[in-house]
């Protein structure tokens, strides 16, 4: 199986027809900034909520701010598939959220990093995966993956030259760093286990969890997370062993970004690509002391102080080294914003005036605007002009826009080259998207939205976001209603019936025929 992969990935090379050192001098080094369910209204420089993200608004004030960047998912193992291939996620058949799967993305797609080792580039990725590890079974949750030896494939087997990663969420189990593969410090005679199941009566190991000693814990668990408590905090699913090798959560922010400045410096001297991956604001939220209580708005305002403060901090060493000027940088989120996700933890009581979504409806899991709807930033210093875009644009147009800045001629199926938009400011966007929640997909065409009916639920209860399900068609058109108020789909048939039509055939044959989707 190893030495197909290979064999693959070097005939993809040769398909694509570049030499793995043709790079131009004037190469810009590119780093992608993505943070986890922050929402649209959770930076300040867009002025809709009260939280004050100056490093961030620095990114985007010098830079392009873009009013209609999206994601291609509502969830995160969907949305980060979609940005680093260039392919819708709904494409691939049940990909949502990951946990303890294996590799979602094949090892002979093309991807972002892949694109650019062809072209001479060293790639890193830095914190976050949650797009699965080793082969398994396909299934989900299985604890296949064996932690204790090298972890294959992953993502140095989809392009990148180094990885430093948590496997999925710190909200998950194992609560391990891995580099290239190998758990960082774990000790061989304390080997790790891991399962998600729940199979029998030693499924947990024998040791405490949220469920059953919530004595134990220093962060209470509202739904979902009573598995293994790890630093007082229950997680999903059961890990034992591995003692020497657990992550500290105060000081994960602190962690990723020293290893993000260490890379910058190691590779300073030639062109670069590193996919910076924050947790902040997942849950848990876990700030580091010096950031409690700086927000006022609890742990998930002063996460959000603390990953600007990264930004800050990651500029600065930009800036330090000199490379600035040959650094493209990309902001964005995996998806929208949520406040209690699993954790009491006062998000919700101490939110304030804040409006995370921005005045969008739903949230994270949502097919409404605030699941897919996120900050949007593109900024080089001395290149990009100032300026603010109301064009269309999604993260599975970055990988076609990065391989036409970098000279490359690879495009993907789903992804636009819009990098006169990004670095320039100039031409159109996107005219139409498709966005999904949950394999559930929605489509914008102009500024109208149609959402499909979907025999589901309305409301996800544990987080209380509307998801965007309905036994209707919806149609909204977001230039008069962008709060998605009013449905006009019995008012606007003939725009309905021309928008769903648009919509199928990109979706295809087997979409106009599920469950109650039949326009009268």
């Amino acid at each position: 199986m190893i030495k197909k992969i290979k064999y693959l990935i070097i005939i993809q090379f040769i398909l694509i027809g570049c030499k793995t050192d043709d790079y131009t001098a004037n190469s810009p080094n590119i780093i992608i900034i993505y943070t986890d369910d922050l929402g649209y209204g959770d930076v300040s420089a867009y002025g809709k909520g009260t939280l004050n993200t100056p490093n961030i608004d620095k990114l985007a004030n010098e830079g392009i701010r873009f009013n209609n960047g999206y994601a291609t998912s509502a969830t995160c193992t969907p949305s980060r598939y979609g940005l680093l291939t260039g392919n819708y996620p709904w494409r691939k058949e049940g990909l949502k959220i990951s946990t303890g799967g294996s590799l979602v993305i094949d090892t002979t797609e093309m991807t972002i990093p892949k694109l650019l080792k062809i072209k001479g580039y060293h790639t890193g990725i830095i914190g976050k995966w949650h797009l699965g590890l080793g082969l398994g079974d396909g299934s989900e949750g299985t604890g296949m993956i064996d932690y204790n030896s090298n972890i294959y494939p992953g993502p140095n087997q989809v392009g990148f030259d180094f990885s430093h990663i948590m496997a999925d969420t710190q909200d998950r189990v194992p609560t391990v760093y891995i580099e290239n593969g190998n758990v960082l410090n774990l000790d061989p005679n304390d080997p790790i286990e891991v399962n998600f199941f729940h199979q029998g009566i030693n499924d947990d190991y024998g040791l405490p969890t949220g469920l059953k000693n919530p004595e134990l814990t220093t962060m209470k668990w509202h739904h979902g997370h009573n598995g293994s408590i790890i630093n007082g905090v229950p997680r999903i699913g059961f890990m034992r062993g591995g003692k020497s090798a657990l992550w500290s959560d105060i000081d994960m922010a602190d962690y990723f970004l020293k290893e993000a400045t260490e890379y910058i410096k190691r590779n300073k001297n030639n062109p670069f690509f590193l996919f910076y991956s924050l947790q902040q604001p997942h849950v848990p939220r876990t700030p580091h002391p010096r950031f409690e209580g700086k927000s006022g708005m609890g742990p998930r305002g002063d996460v959000i102080v603390e990953a600007d403060w990264c930004i800050g901090e990651l500029y600065k060493t930009l800036d330090n080294e000199g490379l600035l000027d040959n650094t493209l940088i990309i902001f964005s989120s995996d998806n929208g914003p949520v406040l209690n996700d699993g954790y009491y933890d006062d998000a919700v009581e101490k939110l304030g005036d804040h409006t995370p979504s921005g005045g969008l409806r739903g949230g994270k899991y949502s097919l409404f605007e605030a699941g897919t709807k996120v900050p949007f930033i593109s900024y080089w210093r001395g290149k990009i002009n100032p300026g603010v875009s109301n064009e269309l644009i999604s993260q599975v147009d970055l990988l076609n826009s990065i391989s036409s800045i970098i000279g490359s001629e690879f495009k993907s199926n789903d992804g636009i080259d819009l990098s006169d938009l990004l670095l320039r400011n100039n031409g159109k966007g996107r005219d139409h998207l498709v966005v999904e929640a949950s394999t559930r997909t929605a489509f914008r065409k102009g500024d109208w939205v149609i959402i499909p009916p979907y025999d589901a639920p309305a409301l996800n209860k544990n987080v209380n976001i509307e998801l965007g399900n309905s036994n209707n068609f919806q149609l909204y058109n977001l230039e008069d209603d962008p709060s998605q108020k009013n449905n006009l789909a019995k008012i606007e048939k003939e725009k309905l019936k021309e928008i769903y039509n648009e919509f199928l055939k990109i979706r295809g044959d087997n979409f106009s025929n599920i469950e109650s989707l039949i326009l009268e």
